[in-house]
């Protein structure tokens, strides 16, 4: 697979027809008219999503004018095929994800973060006697098979001063956790640290846990928030009332997580209670930049850029993906046209070998 190292070109959203530049005010004087809005999950409800089920069943959507139809996907990987068909009006998925929708043509943004760091990490027990990952040399790691995840891999590998094939890896599918206990792997790349890595913990296991982004991977926002440039045009206040309602929602679960996770298990009544609370109190660091300053759901175009780098130099993407379209802070809270966006003033610099662009 190819390898160049690309240089990413980052513009203004110009096809979302948005204001030149500047705060976007609204008018919150009246109540806004009901409107309807279908939000498709990336999995399972479980702790990520309380924040969702916060503002929904906490009236937080009623009164910004919302009805939000929230479903559970049939199968996770349609999601982002639903949103660009116009399905459902947003979704939630992976930052890489996006990417690669993107270079495949599909119309897809970002328009909030709602876990903003890694959760993938890599797990091992102490039976493995794995104390960093210099001592991956000569064992074997599970992955769900995701392309991504063996880039990872082999990331980690580098950064430790090892070769990627000094690791030995095999795909347990979802199953990260059951090949890990069972002796069949020496450590999993894969799981999530506030799910696996939690549920773990509360058996007694003892693991190690580090995301991705402590071992040499660029960080990204693990689960965002994305729609359709022609429903971010049609549905534009909509969204921006949603967008600003799970802010709140999430806020609300940071304030009172049990509130959280009584919403949440409303949601899924075969959820375990005390699992649960114990995952969405992992996760509220999480949920929010690590930039007070900045609204909730911010997105760092400038880690994308190197995050996408990142995929090209490890022959994930195969071409350069603009990411005028691919990521936009216009919808957060306070937020207008071109705020918090890194744009460079011409075409991106092939002839400098740098980690990502980041505009001047």
């Amino acid at each position: 697979m190819s390898r160049r190292p690309l240089l990413l070109l980052l513009a203004l959203v110009a096809t979302l027809g948005l204001a030149a530049c500047g705060e976007k005010q609204e008018d919150t004087s009246q109540r806004p008219p009901a409107s309807r809005l279908s939000l498709l999950l990336d999995y399972l409800p479980n702790a990520d999503h309380a924040g969702i089920f916060e503002a929904q069943q906490d009236g937080t959507f009623a009164k910004a004018g919302l009805q939000v139809d929230v479903r559970t996907p049939d199968d996770p990987a349609t999601v982002l095929k639903l949103v660009a068909a116009g399905r459902v009006d947003v979704g939630i998925s992976y930052a890489p994800e996006v990417l690669l929708a993107r270079a495949r043509g599909e119309d897809i943004t970002a328009i909030a973060g709602i876990v903003q760091r890694p959760l993938t990490s890599l797990m091992s027990l102490p039976a493995a006697k794995i104390s960093s990952p210099a001592d991956l040399k000569g064992k074997t790691v599970g992955t769900a098979g995701i392309p991504y995840q063996g880039a990872y891999l082999d990331t980690i590998a580098r950064a430790a001063g090892l070769r990627p094939t000094d690791i030995k890896r095999v795909d347990v599918g979802f199953n990260l956790n059951q090949a890990l206990v069972s002796g069949r792997v020496d450590a999993t790349l894969g799981g999530f640290s506030n799910v696996e890595g939690v549920e773990l913990a509360k058996k007694g296991r003892k693991p190690r846990v580090t995301p991705v982004d402590q071992l040499g991977v660029p960080p990204y926002a693990e689960l965002v928030l994305v729609a359709k440039g022609t429903t971010l045009m049609d549905k534009e206040s909509s969204i921006r009332r949603l967008v600003r309602s799970l802010g709140q929602g999430y806020a609300a679960v940071r304030k009172n997580p049990q509130a959280g996770a009584d919403a949440l298990l409303r949601s899924n009544r075969s959820l375990d209670p005390d699992l649960q609370l114990q995952e969405i109190q992992q996760t509220l660091p999480a949920f929010f930049p690590k930039d007070a300053k900045r609204p909730w759901g911010w997105l760092d175009t400038d880690e994308w850029a190197d995050y996408a780098q990142w995929m090209l130099q490890n022959g994930l993407l195969k071409q350069r993906v603009p990411l005028d379209n691919a990521v936009t802070t216009d919808f957060l809270a306070g937020e207008g046209a071109g705020v918090g966006r890194k744009t460079p003033d011409g075409a991106s610099r092939p002839d400098q070998q740098l980690p990502g662009y980041r505009g001047e």
